[in-house]
């Protein structure tokens, strides 16, 4: 088979092995997003999608949009095209080049979690159940019809980009065996109509914690937005992100220091407390709740946010 492939992002970098070890498969180009400036010198620096191709001598194409490679797309007459985490919606006359189809891996059971950032959403849910979903690409937002979902556990203590790279391993063998089927003829169901959620992209507002839910709606929080953006509280004026926690029992004023021992420091949540394993103050490099509260010594009735209880 004759395959484009197109994604990102490292999480897309495990697919692209699988298609690439495949013996009946071809992978005749890697589309992947342009080279983007970073950090203080702003160098260009290439997507991780980009450094796989490269290593496996593949060529890569890096449009602004895809519909400027339409016509050498259409030039290649691949059998199907492969999509992991690209980061471009694709127009009707795009979709219309590949082949028998552009096959998608999704990292949640569709139609749950429709959207830039499923994975983030269903821990921030409290989902105790999420998986892979490989489906054909129309031009809705995560509509088009099923090829195969796989279900997971997720386990309790488990961060988004554990479980990225968990799902994101799965998903390889699977992406390349949905292709195939489909190529050969298989046809992909349509989604059902009901249980459709959305996932949009989670920016830093959309993880600041409100210490008056329950210790485990924040600690839930805070593995959805770890390693990015972090979930993040105030403590003395400045940010305090909160890159690992776990929910202890502890009674007290939502957002004030109940205790500070030799395993840290546990915070009061509207229900239950909450203990913090890893933090990073503004400024400073991340370090574990013993190194900080050694370090900082929050004293027992001191407040995370704003203010004693209020959103942070």
């Amino acid at each position: 088979m004759r395959v484009a492939f197109l994604g990102t992002p490292d999480v897309a970098v495990p697919a692209l092995h699988a298609l690439v070890a495949a013996d009946d498969v071809e992978v005749v180009v890697v589309l992947t997003n342009p080279d983007r400036p970073r950090g203080r010198s702003r160098t260009p620096v290439p997507p991780p999608v980009k450094g796989a191709a490269i290593e496996a001598g593949l060529d890569v194409w890096q449009p602004a949009r895809p519909a400027e490679v339409l016509d050498e797309l259409r030039a290649l007459q691949v059998d199907a095209c492969a999509v992991v985490a690209y980061g471009a919606l694709l127009p009707r006359r795009v979709l219309d080049a590949g082949g028998h189809g552009f096959v998608n891996l999704h990292f949640s059971l569709l139609p749950r979690w429709r959207g830039a950032a499923p994975v983030q959403h269903a821990l921030r849910a409290g989902d105790t159940v999420t998986g892979i979903t490989t489906f054909v690409l129309d031009e809705g937002m995560d509509t088009g019809p099923v090829l195969d979902r796989v279900e997971v556990p997720v386990d309790p203590e488990e961060s988004a980009g554990e479980l990225l790279e968990r799902l994101a391993d799965l998903g390889g063998p699977v992406l390349v065996d949905s292709i195939r089927r489909l190529v050969a003829g298989e046809r992909p169901e349509p989604q059902p109509a009901e249980g459709a959620t959305l996932a949009p992209k989670i920016t830093p507002d959309d993880v600041r914690i409100d210490w008056r839910e329950p210790a485990a709606t924040v600690v839930d929080l805070v593995r959805s937005a770890d390693p990015a953006p972090g979930a993040h509280t105030v403590f003395r004026g400045r940010r305090l992100k909160v890159l690992g926690a776990r929910v202890v029992d502890a009674d007290g004023t939502p957002g004030t220091v109940v205790t500070r021992d030799a395993d840290g420091v546990v915070v009061a949540a509207g229900e239950g407390g909450v203990r913090l394993r890893r933090v990073q103050p503004e400024g400073k490099p991340a370090m574990d709740g013993q190194a900080f509260a050694n370090g900082y010594r929050p004293d027992p009735g001191e407040s995370f946010g704003a203010s004693a209880g209020a959103a942070s």
